[in-house]
């Protein structure tokens, strides 16, 4: 888990996907809610929500796991919406490892 990049990532819907595979993980704000989205071990991706954490201090998942990024951004998370639902509407940032 990383730390939130202060300054916005400027990153298309089209380049998601090679920002992530190249990154593994990068932060989505979107409706007051901010969102982890990352890999596991690179086999399965996830989105985590930042507001809940586990007893390691890691934040939850509140999304299923699915094995390729394609799915991942198709996947409903959220009020049953997609990051490729909720593109236009987000800000990115990167996630810093300390």
């Amino acid at each position: 888990m990383g730390v939130k990049a202060e300054e916005a990532l400027e990153v298309s819907y089209e380049d998601l996907p090679m920002y992530l595979h190249a990154n593994h993980s990068m932060y989505m704000d979107v409706d007051d809610a901010t969102y982890y989205l990352t890999d596991v071990n690179d086999r399965y991706w996830r989105v985590q929500d930042t507001t809940v954490k586990n007893d390691k201090g890691h934040y939850v998942d509140c999304s299923a796991l699915v094995p390729t990024i394609s799915e991942f951004l198709e996947l409903p998370f959220v009020q049953g919406k997609s990051i490729s639902d909720l593109f236009d509407g987000a800000t990115f940032y990167a996630s810093i490892k300390e």
